[in-house]
């Protein structure tokens, strides 16, 4: 299958791109982990695949509206 028939495919059948997709899902994930997990910031922006803390943190804001000091905050 050619990447741009799989791309057309998968908005048809989930309702949003394929990058869109994994990076809402890992932010859920990001946003579990700062609520219940113990792991600094740093940390998972490393296990969900960013470079830097920085560029996690502008992942996140941009697809959650909340940073992630505040999801943090929120939780205590």
């Amino acid at each position: 299958m050619s990447r741009s028939a799989f791309a057309s495919r998968f908005k048809e059948l989930v309702g949003e791109g394929a990058m869109q997709y994994a990076t809402r899902w890992r932010m859920q994930l990001a946003r579990r982990e700062l609520l219940h997990g113990e792991c600094q910031t740093a940390e998972i922006a490393s296990r969900l695949g960013y470079d830097s803390e920085a560029a996690f943190a502008r992942a996140f804001k941009r697809v959650t509206g909340q940073t992630p000091g505040s999801v943090r905050r929120g939780a205590a």
